[in-house]
């Protein structure tokens, strides 16, 4: 009988401080998130250094509180999984020390893990029969990918944002027309409003890439040049236009590698309206994942999952491994 593997999670790249204990890759013990909203939202975003602080606040309690729900002790674990990048430098250096620590002290393997690598595999704890391959839409504050996964270690990005990525546009219109932080569950809500869909421009390239810049001025614009126009028709149009674009680029790319089977990824997966119209692509015969809303956003259990397939398939770093803000999957 083939022995189990539990890992643990941990995620600090942003402003959630996350524990996780998965067993195999696919099966949540526990995932324990200390999330930041409250004390950000009073500066209109993330504070990099209050980010920072906070996490070296809450990440023994978040920790001690993962592995008691996981009824296991941190000597149990077979190896730990820690996020090393892409996000804000100095959250990440503080759960990648406490991750190299407990690598050290306990004398088990350390796991580097890409965090757009753990937003793919939030999927194969949702759906236990997932496997690769497939294409997967990444959808975040920081990323816009569409990702082929060859395997559960082997990636290509087939196309990208080439400026604001999806998740900081919401956030940018949501500041500007006064909803406020975190943007994107805002606009979401309010858009579930909106009655009419204004047209807006959109960027075309050649290839795969995206860009929402544009989309995002031309928002702006008609907020400042119009003060009473309705936001809820703006955060509709807004999440229409966003829901094409996305739309468009991966029917392109199921044509180009004939994959018929979508994933999404990432706190933008969360949005209603778009997870709507990526289901309508299941009347054409493409099959859509996407996780369950709580594993939509950061959290340590996708680390831990991710981080189950690098140490299966060998991939173990060494204690010299070091933040990297701007790690890119390839």
């Amino acid at each position: 009988m083939q022995k189990d593997i539990y890992t643990l999670g941990i995620e600090s790249s942003c402003d959630e401080t996350s524990v996780a204990v998965v067993k195999n890759g696919r099966e949540i013990l526990s995932n324990v998130i200390n999330t930041q909203i409250a004390i950000h939202t009073l500066y209109g975003g993330v504070v990099p250094e209050i980010a920072s602080r906070n996490h070296i606040e809450n990440i023994t309690p978040v920790t001690l509180e993962a592995t008691k729900q996981a009824n296991i002790t941190l000597q149990d674990v077979d190896a730990i999984c820690v996020t090393y990048g892409p996000g804000l430098v100095g959250a990440l250096l503080v759960g990648l020390a406490y991750g190299k620590a407990l690598s050290f002290a306990l004398n088990k393997p350390l796991i580097g893990v890409n965090h757009i690598q753990g937003h793919i595999a939030a999927n194969y704890l949702t759906y236990k029969e997932l496997k690769p391959p497939f294409l997967c839409m990444m959808m975040s504050g920081g990323n816009t990918q569409i990702v082929y996964v060859k395997d559960y270690t082997n990636f290509e990005v087939l196309g990208k944002t080439r400026d604001d990525a999806i998740g900081e546009a919401f956030d940018k219109i949501a500041r500007v027309i006064g909803l406020g932080y975190p943007g994107g569950p805002k606009v979401d809500n309010l858009a579930k409003n909106g009655e009419n869909v204004i047209k807006l421009p959109k960027t075309h390239f050649d290839n795969l890439d995206f860009s929402f810049s544009g989309i995002k001025t031309a928002i702006i614009n008609l907020h400042h040049k119009n003060p009473d126009i309705d936001k809820a028709d703006l955060c509709k149009s807004f999440e229409a236009v966003c829901s094409e674009i996305l739309i468009e680029n991966i029917k392109q790319a199921i044509k180009q590698t004939g994959i018929k089977t979508v994933c999404l990824a990432g706190g933008v997966s969360a949005n209603s309206y778009i997870r709507d119209a990526f289901l309508k692509l299941q009347n054409n015969g493409i099959k859509i994942y996407m996780p369950d809303l709580k594993l939509c956003t950061d959290n340590a259990a996708m680390i831990a999952s991710a981080g189950y397939y690098n140490f299966i398939d060998g991939n173990i770093s060494d204690l010299s491994l070091n933040a990297k803000p701007d790690l890119k999957l390839e």
